[in-house]
């Protein structure tokens, strides 16, 4: 074989050892791209088939947080930038950082009605978070 036919076909099994990977690549991401639907997106999209697992996120909106039954349940609203909202149930204990106002991920599932219901909360912070026990003392207190 020629040196030039051997270069070709070498050339040629690089070219598709690299498709390969890029292809397996391409599959591999999309089965686990973990994003989070917000408000917005909903809105635009539609709601997910009820019962697939999904993350909706967004700020837990002021006013909204409410304790139901004898405070093992909690339902908030959460917002983006736009009209739309989401209500979230969820039952269990919540992450310290959570509270009105602040940036949250839920994880969970729509039922059939359209509510949502979280299984595990994720608390989203600021860059410029502190812990409490780190924070310094204020004046005068």
């Amino acid at each position: 074989m020629r040196a030039r036919t051997r270069r070709l076909y070498t050339f040629g099994i690089a070219a598709l050892l690299v498709l390969a990977a890029a292809i397996l690549a391409f599959f591999a991401l999309r089965e686990n791209a973990n994003l989070f639907y917000t408000p917005e997106i909903l809105a635009e999209k539609g709601m997910p088939k009820p019962g697939r697992e999904v993350k909706v996120g967004g700020w837990v909106e002021p006013g909204t947080l409410t304790y139901l039954d004898g405070g093992a349940t909690m339902q908030f609203t959460v917002i983006d930038n736009s009209p739309s909202i989401i209500t979230v149930r969820f039952t269990g204990v919540a992450p310290d950082l959570f509270r009105e106002g602040q940036g949250v991920v839920a994880t969970g599932s729509f039922d059939p009605q359209g509510h949502f219901t979280a299984r595990q909360l994720l608390a989203k912070h600021d860059e410029n978070y502190q812990p409490r026990e780190l924070k310094p003392l204020e004046a005068g207190g």
